[in-house]
């Protein structure tokens, strides 16, 4: 009986305190979602080449935050709008990009 009572006071005080957490971490994760894009937005980025892929039109690039996204740095694979591009790039070359959304690709329209 003596362990018992200190435990049901445990329960008691930690329990609204619990919920006050599980609050603050739906909180934050609300806050780590990507925004929704408008329609034809253009998103600015910079990142390095990791890999070309001429016959399928794409381009890797590990990127910094994309801030327009609320996108952490990543790498991720990019259609190219001209494979033309491609002609341009080499592994590990610095670049500064601007992409759109297009369903559910993201075509690179400039590179630098």
């Amino acid at each position: 009986m003596k362990r018992l009572v200190p435990l049901l006071v445990a329960t008691v005080l930690v329990g609204p305190a619990a919920a006050q957490m599980k609050g603050m971490e739906m909180k934050d994760m609300d806050m780590k979602m990507d925004k929704k894009a408008e329609p034809g937005m253009v998103h600015k980025a910079t990142g390095v080449v990791t890999r070309t892929d001429p016959a399928k039109g794409k381009v890797t690039i590990k990127h910094e935050p994309v801030q327009s996204l609320n996108w952490p740095t990543m790498t991720m694979a990019f259609t190219v709008k001209d494979k033309a591009m491609l002609d341009k790039l080499k592994k590990d070359q610095k670049v500064d990009f601007e992409f759109v959304q297009q369903g559910k690709d993201y075509v690179v329209t400039s590179i630098k």
